[in-house]
């Protein structure tokens, strides 16, 4: 469950100690201490691999984990924040999404596909940040040639000096006008491009992943688009033609280049929900296919080469981070050579009432905050006691022990139910302040929590 604390000033991720990576993650994650520690081991891992000799180097191999827990205790946080933290491609996959080789599906080298996909999105950013000012003058004198197009005299000038000189001051003062807004009501005439795509069908035995590699390979022209003038405002078209000089000015086989070696380098990708490929194979049924995904995911894992149309990816180094609830199966029901693969094992405690409270109060957006600022749309000021978040806890977590544990997502439907009324009767509600207290937090909740068949499809 995303939980963000308020922001501070970090420093290097180089210099971060586990200790310090830990502190880092506190400001986000609330508990969950022990797999805080074992992915900061594993970051700093990988820090200290990179200033290894290469011939050593190559032979560290990242020590993956697996995390183990149930719902809604922040197992996906923990990685996204580490990614984050680390600067790193994340993406986040389920397990139960992928089929075995040979099924209708995706198959498992897709999630390598996608990691290189926002690998490469993050660099050009990062490229487009650095050339952004020159884009920005460049799509500028653009603009300036379709505002004040250079002058073609029939006659030849008797004193062409004189006439540049007078059109470059004609120019300069139109550019002070552009940058002063002066022209914001100007429409200008520009050749855009039309990002439409063709639309057609293609029947093949290959998986879309491949066409998506391929297909533009084959016919690159088809992809271009036809330019069309348009007419547009003028910030409209100075926004529209800094974009343009950002593409030129950005070498996108560079940026596919430095994608895959940081992937390679850095990539971390987070298999959710691999308990549902787990368990033993049966003759027959909908779960024909769970042992051939592991199959399938193995060779990921330990390292392969995978075909990507921004070239071949190696995921010898790419820290692999797996987690499942095992409600029904149990670790060791994975395949040996998974096992091994996933040697870092961490449990994550289920939240109490004292995390409770904090998840309800402490992060950047917490639903407290959320509430009272949607009910202040409507004029309201929503203040709550802190007996009353205090029993909302209790009712969470009480919920949670009697029927299934769904951890801090029981807030949400707890918060719901406590605020239906005030949420339904706000526009027509003739007091603008209300205090929720403990004796409210009774009066709504008490009863639904006392009958387990209500709590149970209630809350």
């Amino acid at each position: 469950m995303p939980i963000y604390l308020p922001e501070s000033t970090t420093t290097s991720i180089d210099t971060l100690t586990p200790r310090q990576i830990v502190s880092e993650l506190d400001r986000y994650i609330v508990g969950q201490h022990r797999a805080k520690r074992a992915v900061a081991i594993a970051l700093r891992n990988r820090m200290r691999r990179q200033k290894l000799p290469a011939e050593l180097a190559e032979e560290v191999a990242p020590k993956n984990i697996l995390m183990i827990g149930p719902t809604g205790v922040g197992k996906t946080e923990v990685a996204r924040r580490l990614a984050r933290l680390a600067q790193s491609p994340f993406i986040k996959v389920e397990a139960s999404k992928f089929t075995e080789v040979g099924y209708v599906g995706r198959d498992v080298e897709s999630m390598v596909r996608d990691l290189v996909g926002l690998a490469v999105d993050m660099v050009r950013e990062e490229r487009v940040i650095e050339v952004r000012e020159k884009a920005r003058e460049n799509a500028e004198e653009r603009l300036l040639d379709l505002l004040l197009p250079p002058l073609k005299p029939a006659v030849p000038s008797p004193d062409p000096e004189g006439a540049r000189d007078l059109d470059q001051r004609t120019r300069e003062k139109m550019r002070t006008q552009l940058r002063n807004g002066g022209l914001d009501t100007r429409v200008v005439e520009v050749e855009a491009r039309d990002r439409s795509m063709p639309s057609f069908e293609v029947v093949t035995g290959s998986s879309v992943e491949e066409i998506d590699v391929n297909i533009k390979d084959m016919l690159p022209n088809l992809f271009q688009g036809r330019t069309r003038r348009r007419r547009m405002k003028v910030p409209e078209a100075l926004e529209y033609l800094t974009q343009e000089e950002e593409q030129k000015l950005v070498d996108m086989e560079s940026v596919g280049r430095a994608a895959v070696t940081r992937v390679e380098q850095s990539g971390i990708i987070f298999i959710d929900e691999i308990d549902k490929i787990a368990g033993r194979e049966r003759a027959q049924g909908p779960d024909v296919s769970r042992e051939g995904v592991q199959r399938d995911i193995l060779p990921i894992v330990e390292g392969t080469t995978v075909s990507t149309k921004h070239g071949m990816v190696r995921t010898d180094h790419i820290l692999f981070v797996a987690a499942g609830a095992f409600h029904v199966s149990k670790p060791s029901d994975l395949i040996p050579e998974l096992q091994g693969r996933f040697p870092i094992r961490v449990e994550l405690e289920a939240l109490g009432t004292d995390e409770f409270v904090r998840i309800l109060t402490e992060p950047r957006g917490a639903l407290v905050t959320q509430y009272k600022a949607l009910l202040a749309t409507e004029g309201l000021d929503i203040q709550f006691v802190p007996e009353a978040i205090t029993r909302i806890a209790e009712f969470a977590t009480l919920v949670n022990e009697r029927t299934e544990n769904i951890g801090a997502r029981r807030l949400h439907t707890v918060m719901e139910k406590l605020l239906d009324e005030i949420s339904f009767e706000a526009p027509d509600m003739t007091e603008h302040e209300i205090t929720i207290d403990a004796a409210y937090v009774e009066n709504m909740l008490a009863e639904i929590v006392k009958n387990d068949d209500l709590s149970r499809y209630i809350l």
